[in-house]
């Protein structure tokens, strides 16, 4: 086994709530601006300990999300190491193969690859997310009238698969990326967060 890794999702976007794309609809607006995390708790790629870092995408996706082409700047945690970077992009290229394979293939282009400081405060999908100075999102997840957290299950497309998606609001979403031409500064639209565990 070349990797297993655990840890927790953080998902923004520009659409409203509850985004299409997980459903195979089309974006709201005609595309999606989003911003999606994975915050690994644990876990070795290739014999890499990678416990403890963030990798993050800020993704412009122009259609449709199953028809790929998305424009992507990533994000890695400014502590890890070469290894550990090397390690974690082999993963979310695609290269190492896995349930995450697939959703690499929908990216048409990296932008490019950059250092940055990544904090997050989540518990049970509401909480905070920064990365640098130009990325912030602020979120809080739907409840059932047991007090439940809403979740979506066996979507067609998914950024965790295997585990359920718990859907919410961003009461902030701020994004600023000349690299993709975005400059997003919204309130209220969705939010997702959940827990992975993948493993190639």
């Amino acid at each position: 086994m070349a990797y297993r890794i655990e840890g927790t999702l953080f998902e923004v976007c520009t659409c409203n709530i509850l985004c299409p794309c997980w459903v195979g609809e089309d974006p709201d607006g005609g595309v999606c601006e989003g911003l999606l995390g994975w915050q690994v708790e644990k876990g070795a790629i290739n014999g890499v300990d990678v416990s403890g870092i963030t990798l993050a995408m800020l993704a412009h996706i122009p259609g449709n999300i199953l028809k790929g082409n998305w424009r992507t700047v990533v994000y890695m945690e400014e502590k890890a190491t070469e290894d550990q970077e090397e390690a974690l992009l082999s993963v979310f290229t695609g290269k190492l193969g896995g349930p995450i394979a697939d959703m690499a293939k929908l990216v048409g282009e990296v932008v490019a690859v950059e250092r940055a400081p990544i904090t997050t405060q989540l518990k049970e999908g509401k909480g905070t997310i920064k990365i640098g100075r130009n990325i912030e999102a602020v979120m809080e997840p739907f409840k059932s009238g047991a007090g439940q957290s809403t979740a979506l299950h066996d979507t067609v497309f998914t950024t965790i698969p295997g585990s359920p998606a718990y859907v919410g609001k961003a009461s902030t979403y701020r994004a600023r990326v000349p690299s993709l031409g975005l400059n997003i500064n919204i309130t209220g639209h969705n939010a997702v967060q959940g827990s992975f565990r993948f493993e190639g």
